[in-house]
């Protein structure tokens, strides 16, 4: 028997208890950015999600109430730049308020191919042209493609899970030494 949209929506758990849901659910920490006519915009997120590797496509879900909504509702290009071990402190800098010209003030910023600004040092950054918007509840969720990869060999990894970073160190291959 299918269910309308209505009922649907009444027999959800409530807001609150999701959040405290989805603090279990362990997630890679990853500031994402773009560029457009006033220069450099970013934000963090865990809400990133790979969705096909033919094309390569990612989404990115992204608040319509945060303050740099309105610059990637305008963009055509990002990147997803998957934070490492001990980048916490980045991640803070673009989850809060502070103006973009201080969160880009941190960090070697480089382009690839899009021109959307892409960390030097992050584990792996997905450069991406935006294909697709589409609004659900709350969020935006960004489809893009991926049209250049920069990866960190053996980089750890920077998780948030419990309301709380976890680092997770970098890889040596057996038999290697540094």
């Amino acid at each position: 028997m299918e269910q309308s949209a209505s009922q649907n929506s009444a027999s959800c758990v409530s807001p609150e208890a999701f959040r405290e849901g989805m603090a279990g659910l362990a997630g890679a920490v990853n500031i994402v950015t773009t560029v457009g006519p006033e220069g450099y915009a970013g934000f963090t997120a865990t809400a990133v999600c790979s969705v096909s590797d033919n094309p390569a496509t990612l989404l990115v879900c992204l608040n319509r109430s945060a303050s740099v909504h309105k610059v990637f509702k305008q963009a055509d290009v990002l990147a997803i730049n998957t934070l490492r071990d001990g980048q916490d402190g980045l991640s803070n800098l673009f989850g809060g308020k502070a103006p973009m010209a201080d969160r880009f003030s941190q960090g070697d910023w480089q382009t690839l191919t899009t021109g959307a600004p892409v960390l030097a040092d992050a584990a792996v950054t997905f450069d991406c042209v935006i294909s697709e918007m589409k609004s659900v509840a709350t969020h935006d969720v960004i489809f893009c493609q991926v049209v250049a990869i920069k990866q960190q060999p053996n980089a750890g990894a920077l998780l948030y899970h419990q309301r709380g970073y976890y680092q997770v160190a970098g890889a040596t291959l057996a038999g290697t030494s540094e």
